[in-house]
């Protein structure tokens, strides 16, 4: 009996995380998107994560939301310079998302401050 338990805990196990690492590390897409960046806050009380905002239009039916992971630390300071500012963003999506990684699919892993198209010369 003792033998099943712990053969049924490990096949658990890693179940978990064999999936667990095809959501963190395969890509289902990457590209970039530019917008007016509206929103970026850190939340939550346990698991705090870094979720944002842009503006792609004038309706709210264009706003693409988005996460920031922890460790992309200058990722996270530029969008909080550039708050209010048109940016351009490279993310990767995943498959899905773990609640202690983020609100969204959508990953950011660069952030470009670039002139607005709504303001030329």
């Amino acid at each position: 009996m003792k033998k099943i338990v712990i053969g049924t805990l490990l096949i658990i196990g890693t179940l978990f995380i064999l999936i667990y690492a095809f959501i963190y590390f395969v890509p289902y897409s990457e590209g970039a998107r530019s917008g007016e960046l509206i929103k970026f806050s850190n939340k939550g009380v346990v698991f705090n994560t870094w979720e944002g905002e842009i503006s792609q239009g004038v309706s709210g039916a264009q706003i693409f939301k988005f996460s920031v992971l922890q460790k992309n630390q200058e990722v996270i300071k530029d969008l909080q310079d550039y708050n209010g500012q048109y940016v351009k963003l490279d993310y990767v999506e995943r498959y899905a998302t773990f609640f202690w990684l983020g609100d969204t699919k959508h990953y950011i892993t660069k952030v470009t401050k670039v002139p607005s198209p709504h303001l030329r010369n």
